[in-house]
């Protein structure tokens, strides 16, 4: 009969390896794609090299240094501190060629990344308020238009990489598009995707999916936000909402804001907004392939004092690097 040849149809086993790719392990995966930060190179990077290594320096090309660190999208502040550090640095180290000068250049860089931030993405299970294993839950937060729903899904193909079960929960209701396209990355990804109606309570599909990730024993819950920046206090009451209702069961480990590189200052106030609204742990910056502004890294952190988590360097599947700031400003500098 019909009824009992049904569960034993081929097709869907058939189907599922191509639909997950094989993975590109994410370590490491800032050093292989360092080609895709060509832009802020050549304009940041390689315009400091050739201020630094032209010997002793005078006001006026001081100035020029501030003027492209400030271009860079660096902020004011973290500009003066470099310039400052950069200063006393040439000189303490007496630099008189250009291979030192690069040198300074790159610890001073990197210093003002702070490496010693920890930077792993909080999503492995622990024991929740009753004893009970419970997974990592991770809020992705972000306004539409910056990669949000995209940065989940590669992020679960960075995590399924590094051994873990993952869940994604589609609580941007809102928009249908999303939950479709957050699906799709489910397949990609070999994650079950837990959704709502359309314009369902973001809230109930949080809470659902982080229920069925307990029951069903996976690491890691990832959460798709709705991305709607209308009122602060809208939003306010929509992610303090979705917090409060998984707090039920456990806590949420970790919250990601997701920003677009391109967008310089008007993502800077976005940034601000989402921090005063809930408790930002980790930035992730897409599109940093498409912006000569590569020290929105340095200004985002400082800002915000919350280290950058991740960086999306382009449209392909495994193009999220998990961020280490040695390898960054290797590949301004280099």
């Amino acid at each position: 009969a019909p009824a009992e040849s049904a569960p034993v149809q081929p097709a869907p086993a058939e189907l599922a390896p191509s639909l997950i790719e094989p993975i590109d392990a994410p370590a490491g995966r800032l050093v292989r794609l360092r080609g895709r930060l060509a832009k802020s190179r050549s304009a940041f990077g390689q315009s400091l090299l050739g201020l630094l290594g032209a010997g002793d320096l005078d006001e006026d090309s001081w100035t020029d240094v501030e003027d492209t660190l400030l271009l860079a999208d660096l902020g004011a502040a973290t500009t003066t501190e470099i310039v400052e550090r950069l200063r006393a640095e040439l000189a303490a180290r007496a630099v008189r060629t250009a291979e030192q000068a690069r040198a300074a250049l790159r610890d001073v860089l990197i210093e003002a990344l702070r490496p010693e931030l920890d930077r792993a993405v909080r999503a492995l299970p622990h024991n929740g308020a009753d004893g009970v294993s419970v997974p990592g839950v991770v809020l992705i937060a972000g306004v539409n238009g910056t990669g949000k729903t995209t940065t989940t899904g590669k992020l679960a193909r960075v995590l399924v990489a590094d051994g873990r079960r993952v869940l994604l929960g589609a609580a941007d209701t809102f928009r249908a598009a999303a939950v479709e396209q957050l699906a799709t990355w489910g397949e990609r990804a070999g994650a079950e995707v837990v959704r709502g109606a359309e314009g369902a309570d973001p809230a109930s599909v949080a809470f659902d999916a982080v229920k069925r990730g307990s029951v069903d024993g996976v690491d890691t819950v990832l959460i798709d936000t709705a991305g709607r920046l209308h009122t602060k206090t809208g939003l306010m009451d929509e992610l303090g909402k979705v917090k409060r209702v998984i707090s039920k069961q456990t806590e949420v480990d970790e919250v990601l804001l997701v920003l677009d590189a391109t967008t310089g200052q008007n993502g800077m106030m976005q940034a601000r907004v989402f921090r005063e609204v809930v408790d930002v742990t980790g930035i992730v910056l897409t599109k940093l392939d498409g912006t000569a502004k590569g020290g929105i890294v340095f200004h985002v952190q400082r800002e915000l004092g919350v280290p950058v988590k991740l960086v999306g360097l382009g449209e392909g599947v495994d193009d999220l690097a998990p961020f280490e700031p040695a390898a960054f400003v290797d590949a301004l500098l280099d």
